[in-house]
């Protein structure tokens, strides 16, 4: 059961798109179509053996899951906290094919301290390609 008390109405897709997303995640071509603290969804091409920093399908398609997980954590975390301490456990399916893979991670858990977020990765053909679980530590922002 997802507890909602505390958390923001609805988060904004520009605050996903505003984020320093890092080098890592430009490189794999990952595009967020949606987001709120509830769910975020993502794409992420995918073309033989050849993702960048030489991952392979299993190692992209957990960046992927640990992606949307962490910006579904960040959404919750809104303005007056934020997210740290991230553990993800992912589980391979098989490797996803040359085409688009899309990743769906959905809130099981939001509360004040905690996010926990289930993630499902399949490829272009509706195949299962990766799951998994992420948890982040949310702490209070710090007044500088």
């Amino acid at each position: 059961m997802t507890d909602t008390s505390d958390a923001p109405a609805l988060a904004d897709l520009d605050a996903i798109r505003r984020a320093n997303v890092g080098t890592l995640i430009e490189r794999l071509g990952i595009e967020i179509v949606e987001a709120s603290a509830d769910r975020v969804v993502g794409t992420m091409p995918v073309a033989g053996n050849t993702q960048p920093y030489g991952l392979l399908h299993g190692g992209a398609s957990a960046a992927l899951a640990e992606t949307l997980g962490s910006y579904g954590a960040m959404l919750h975390a809104g303005e007056d906290r934020q997210a740290v301490g991230i553990e993800i456990n992912a589980t391979h399916h098989r490797s996803a094919r040359d085409g688009l893979v899309t990743g769906t991670a959905r809130a099981v858990h939001r509360g004040r301290t905690l996010s926990t977020y289930e993630i499902v990765v399949e490829d272009s053909a509706s195949r299962l390609v990766c799951t998994a679980r992420l948890t982040c530590l949310l702490i209070d922002r710090r007044a500088d």
